[in-house]
């Protein structure tokens, strides 16, 4: 793969709560800078660019996703993934991004719901999608692994794991402005198809999944939303670093030792790293991409970097 620059950004409605952190090659090695704001999502393409030596390509991850499940996708009447893009926010998808106020205002060209508690139900989604249970409206990559249970379904917009809003954020700032020039992993390749000159990749990522790549185990308990939990981990962030001598981590270093800091968004950066290793690991092929051989995942629903099928 010809990568120059790679990006994780750990996303959020909230754009105080948006932190990433980059990696640029230099020569042969990488060089991680500390978590820093996403900043203005309008010049964020150029910005990173810019911190490349050469004119390979820039990979961004995003905690977002990226993909509709195969069942609402193909009754949609589009062809594909790319296609629903297009014609999202206009004609008779003009109200698609409006998050539904009421029950009976959710349809397949508004499948966002609910704007706010009270009264909502999950079935309401169910019904006025089609779908006889959430699992139809969860993508693959979503469904419970050995690791983890369920993700949250795309279109559900309430309560503390939901995606709904974010996704909707990441579309319209980043994805959609940017469609002619960015390359969708998996959409459009793999990354090795895709990293090539001047190009422009996104992927998803799931910095949760992540934690068990990087070998940080589940037991003791521990939290991303506790510094002592930080720490816990940023051990295990730390040998990783360590057994990569050719990845300069030196101005992570404080950071990590130090749980992210005690604020709010201390897990914000910690996720932001966590996504970024991730995403290192598998551009230099020490963990495959993990997209599994299936039509619905290549046309409609993607996949997360690196998690196994």
């Amino acid at each position: 793969m010809s990568v120059a620059v790679i990006a994780h950004c750990d996303w959020s409605i909230d754009r105080k709560k948006r932190w990433m952190c980059v990696a640029v090659r230099q020569g042969t090695k990488w060089i991680l800078s500390a978590p820093e704001p996403v900043g203005e999502t309008k010049d964020l393409i150029p910005r990173l660019r810019s911190r490349a030596e050469t004119d390979a390509a820039l990979l961004m991850g995003f905690d977002f996703p990226i993909g509709l499940p195969a069942a609402y996708g193909k009754a949609l009447g589009l062809a594909n993934f790319r296609s629903a893009l297009r014609a999202f926010g206009a004609g008779r998808f003009e109200r698609w991004f409006d998050v539904a106020e009421h029950r009976n205002d959710i349809a397949i060209d508004r499948p966002f719901y609910p704007m706010r508690p009270g009264g909502t139900q999950r079935r309401h989604l169910f019904d006025a999608l089609g779908a006889g249970s959430g699992r139809e409206l969860l993508r693959r990559c979503e469904r419970a692994t050995a690791d983890r249970g369920d993700a949250c379904m795309l279109f559900w917009t309430l309560g503390g794991n939901q995606v709904g809003k974010a996704a909707i954020a990441g579309w319209r700032e980043i994805i959609i402005p940017n469609a002619s020039e960015l390359a969708l992993w998996p959409f459009d390749g793999s990354l090795a198809e895709l990293t090539k000159p001047g190009a422009t990749v996104v992927a998803e990522t799931y910095p949760g999944d992540v934690y068990g790549q990087l070998g940080i185990p589940r037991r003791p308990m521990w939290s991303k939303r506790q510094q002592s939990g930080r720490r816990f981990a940023g051990a295990h962030l730390l040998r990783w670093l360590a057994d990569r001598p050719h990845i300069g981590g030196a101005a992570l270093e404080a950071a990590i030792t130090d749980g992210f800091g005690i604020d709010k968004t201390g897990e914000d950066r910690f996720d932001a790293v966590v996504g970024l290793l991730g995403m290192i690991d598998v551009v230099e092929r020490r963990r495959t991409e993990g997209v599994p051989d299936d039509d619905d995942v290549a046309t409609w629903e993607g996949w997360i970097l690196g998690q196994r099928p």
